[in-house]
């Protein structure tokens, strides 16, 4: 293989991979979720800087054009790779010498240095970008968004660990990778003691939320809006229906709730945002069915996924937004709640530490006690008003601009440092940029 030096200036365009969801598909079902909204988001906002983005994604339908335009300065290409329903993401690896070659057919019906640097998410298109960036010759960012030894260690009861290939995956990446974007110091620290990541290219970029969309308004017109009755105690769920995210959790905490005080009963109402996926895929009814077990099947509500301005508006209309997850990089739902001004009760895991600040934003709990569920959902409950504006407050911290900006650094950075590289080892003299700083 021929490698191709590339003098790096001003970064013009960036190769985004996305092997196993398409930042075009609604998030909350399938294999959609904080990760397509990240890419959505950031895309968006580098074009705006005048740097344009290619995303390349599986095409899951022959339906599917080639190209689409998702936004002025973003293209989203469907790459073919393996049939195009019916496959399981523990199915693709497989599939990535397709989907690599389609991404290299692309580059190469350019001039050399089309692409200036290639951003993978999730391990499947780290792989991808490995190649990729040994053939062009730029530096290769990824985004793990969620980790394999992570998510064993914080297995929930019943669901499947995952398998030993995607551990080994994931070490080669890190191992490959220019820079490792992290969304929290936690995921950081993560990346270097389970995988060996080195510090100094290991970066902290939290992630941001939309403050336009995502913004407090009239909870009353909004519960009018989503049909919630104006007097109802109403605890919301946001997310995909899988043992990861816990949803069974809320729906113990209700019944907890009502056995604690049966007058609630009149005015509890659980709103269930979301659709089954990954493990929750082998039983799909089973949060129905729990609910019944429970006795509240009458107060829980189970919607599917809702585009973005009518989730919004259920945020605005929730007392409580729950997240209960057994482990979570970040926990962008945390945050768009937030900027409603909906408090937070979550588990105090992973990045929702820093999505939620504890006693300001909404209550972090330690376990996985439904009793002590309750307990800060009634705390906040009953201090919501105060809760409320220090949720706006904190989300208001949290900017998808400052996002882009840092992965810009983050990028130009790497770029410079394997520029002076190569032409240090072809006796130019040069020598290799020094470790990276955290992007705060």
């Amino acid at each position: 293989m021929v490698s191709r030096l590339h003098v790096p200036g001003p970064i013009r365009r960036v190769a985004t991979l996305s092997v196993h969801t398409s930042p075009l598909d609604q998030p909350g079902a399938g294999d959609a979720g904080g990760m397509n909204v990240y890419i959505v988001e950031v895309s968006r906002r580098l074009a705006a800087r005048g740097i344009a983005v290619d995303v390349f994604t599986r095409a899951t339908s022959s339906d599917l054009p080639p190209v689409v335009e998702m936004s002025p300065g973003v293209v989203v290409r469907h790459v073919p790779a393996g049939p195009f329903e019916g496959l399981g993401k523990e199915e693709l690896p497989a599939q990535l010498c397709a989907f690599t070659a389609a991404v290299l057919r692309e580059e190469a019906q350019h001039e050399p240095g089309y692409y200036d640097v290639v951003h993978s998410h999730y391990w499947l298109s780290g792989q991808v970008g490995w190649l990729a960036r040994d053939r062009w010759s730029v530096p290769l960012i990824h985004s793990a968004h969620t980790l394999a030894k992570v998510k064993n260690a914080a297995l929930a009861a019943g669901d499947r660990p995952e398998p030993r290939s995607r551990v080994i995956g994931e070490e080669q990446v890190v191992d490959e990778a220019d820079r490792l974007i992290a969304n929290t110091e936690d995921e950081a620290r993560q990346l270097v003691q389970h995988y060996g990541a080195d510090p100094r290219r290991t970066l902290v970029v939290p992630p941001g939320v939309d403050l336009d969309r995502f913004r407090p308004g009239d909870r009353a017109a909004a519960r009018r809006s989503v049909g919630v009755p104006a007097d109802a105690v109403v605890l919301l769920f946001v997310g995909r229906i899988q043992p990861l995210k816990a949803p069974d959790l809320l729906l113990e905490t209700a019944a907890r709730m009502l056995a604690d005080d049966p007058a609630l009963r009149e005015r509890l109402r659980v709103q269930v945002i979301g659709a089954p996926s990954g493990s929750g895929l082998d039983a799909p009814r089973r949060m129905q069915e729990l609910a019944a077990r429970l006795g509240i099947a009458d107060l829980v509500h189970f919607l599917p996924p809702q585009p973005p301005d009518r989730l919004a508006e259920h945020y605005r209309a929730a007392d409580v937004a729950v997240v209960p997850s057994h482990n979570e990089s970040f926990g962008l739902v945390a945050l768009e709640a937030q900027a409603c001004g909906t408090p937070v009760v979550a588990a105090a895991v992973g990045g929702l530490p820093t999505a939620v600040r504890d006693g300001v934003s909404g209550v972090l709990v330690a376990g996985r006690d439904p009793a002590d569920y309750a307990a800060a959902v009634r705390a906040v409950l009953g201090r919501r008003e105060l809760l409320s504006a220090g949720a706006r407050r904190h989300a208001a911290a949290f900017s998808w601009d400052r996002t882009a900006d840092s992965l810009v650094e983050a990028y130009s950075a790497a770029a410079a440092e394997m520029a002076g590289t190569a032409l240090g080892h072809r006796g130019g003299g040069l020598r290799v940029v020094g470790g990276a700083q955290v992007a705060r």
